[in-house]
C-alpha cells in the first residue's frame, strides 16, 4: 500500500501495543515502523531495474525479518525514551512491521512474506491506494490522537478505525470474488477457451475490476463494473513471446518473466523489443492501446546482456487514466 496509509495502520497498531503507557508516542514509532520495510526501495539506486524489482516487497516484508529487527529497534529505543521496557517497544516494532507487508499481500504487487521461500502472496483485492480504507481509517486516528492516553474513547476510536479499515478489506475479498464470477460466466457465453483468469481491482476503488485471461497465443483484457448494463468484451493483445527468440534464455529475462509470473506480452516497435508486463494494466482505456503501465525496453549489450529500461510515464498519463476510469466506473 502507499506510504500514508502504512503510517495509518502502523500508528493504529502502535497505539493497540503501547498507547495507554506511552501516549502519542505510541503512535509516533508505530508510523515509523509501518515505513521501515518499503525502504527496500532503495535498491533501485544500487542494482539493476530486474534486481531492483525481485528486491521489492522480498525479505523487508517477511516474518523474519520482523523477528530480526523488532528486538533491535526496540532496543535502540529503550535506550533513550523514558519508557524503557525493552519488551514492550519490541511487540510494537514487531506488530507494525508484520503487519504492513500483511496488508501489502492484498494488492497486485503481493509481498513475499514467507522470505525466503520463494511465494509471493498476492490476493489482488485492493489497487495501493485506495481512498475508502485510508480516509475512515485516518480519521478516527486523528480522533485518537486528541484522548487521553488513558481515556476510554481513545481506545475505542483506534478500534473503531481499525474494524473499518479491516472489514472494508473484508468486502474487497467478496467484490473480487463477484468480479471473477462475472468474467468467467462471460468467457463462457462467448465460447472462449482458455488457460486461466488473473483478476485485479482498477486504480483507488473496488467497483471497477479487470481481467486478464491466457489463451493459447494470446491475452485477452476485459473490465467490468458493478454498474454494467451490457455484456463484458475482451480485447486480444497477442503473446508475440516467440520475438524473444534466443534472448529467451537470457537470466535477466527469465528473472523478469518470473517477476511478471508470465503475464507479458512482447511488442516491437521501430526495431526495438518492448516488455510489457500485463499484472498492472493500461494507462488509458483506448481499444488495443500499448500504453501498458509497466512497459521495458529490452536492451541488449555487445557483451550479451540485457538491460529492462523502465519507459517514463507523464502527469498527463496519470490524469488520461483517471478521466477514462471515472467514465468506465459508471457503466457500459
Amino acid at each position: 500500500m502507499d506510504s500514508l496509509t502504512q503510517i495509518v495502520l502502523g500508528a493504529a497498531v502502535g497505539e493497540v501495543v503501547l498507547g495507554r503507557k506511552v501516549g502519542n508516542k505510541a503512535m509516533l514509532y508505530g508510523a515509523i515502523a509501518g515505513t521501515i520495510p518499503d525502504l527496500d526501495v532503495l535498491a533501485s539506486h544500487f542494482t539493476d531495474t530486474v534486481s531492483a524489482l525481485a528486491i521489492h516487497r522480498g525479505f523487508t516484508h517477511s516474518i523474519l525479518f520482523s523477528v530480526l529487527f523488532a528486538p533491535v529497534f526496540g532496543w535502540i529505543v529503550s535506550r533513550y525514551e523514558r519508557y524503557k521496557e525493552f519488551k514492550g517497544w519490541s511487540w510494537l516494532f514487531f506488530w507494525a512491521f508484520v503487519t504492513h507487508p500483511i496488508l501489502d499481500a492484498f494488492t497486485t504487487w503481493g509481498t513475499q512474506l514467507f522470505w525466503p521461500l520463494d511465494l509471493r502472496l498476492a490476493f489482488k483485492t485492493i489497487f495501493v491506494i485506495d481512498p475508502l480504507y485510508t480516509l475512515p481509517f485516518l480519521v478516527f486516528l486523528i480522533l485518537t490522537m486528541f484522548q487521553n492516553k488513558t481515556s476510554k474513547k481513545r481506545r475505542i476510536y483506534n478500534l473503531v478505525g481499525l474494524t473499518l479499515s479491516s472489514s472494508y478489506l473484508v468486502f474487497t475479498i467478496i467484490a473480487k470474488g463477484i468480479a471473477y464470477h462475472r468474467f468467467e460466466s462471460a468467457l463462457q457465453l462467448q465460447g472462449i477457451d482458455y488457460k486461466q483468469i488473473d483478476t485485479r481491482p482498477s486504480p483507488l476503488n473496488t467497483i471497477l475490476w479487470s481481467a486478464n485471461v491466457e489463451t493459447e497465443d494470446s491475452y485477452l483484457l476485459g473490465t467490468y463494473s458493478f454498474f454494467d448494463t451490457q455484456p463484458i468484451g475482451f480485447e486480444t493483445y497477442p503473446k508475440n513471446h516467440e520475438l524473444l527468440g534466443d534472448l529467451i534464455a537470457n537470466e535477466h529475462v527469465q528473472r523478469m518473466i518470473a517477476i511478471s509470473e508470465g503475464w507479458y506480452t512482447i511488442q516491437k516497435a521501430d526495431d526495438a523489443l518492448y516488455y510489457n508486463d500485463l499484472r498492472f494494466g493500461l494507462l488509458t482505456m483506448e481499444p488495443q492501446s500499448q500504453a501498458f503501465v509497466f512497459k521495458y525496453l529490452i536492451e541488449e549489450g555487445t557483451d550479451g546482456s540485457v538491460r529492462f529500461i523502465e519507459q517514463e510515464k507523464t502527469s498527463r498519463d496519470g490524469r488520461q487514466l483517471m478521466s477514462d476510469l471515472w467514465k468506465r466506473i459508471q457503466g457500459n
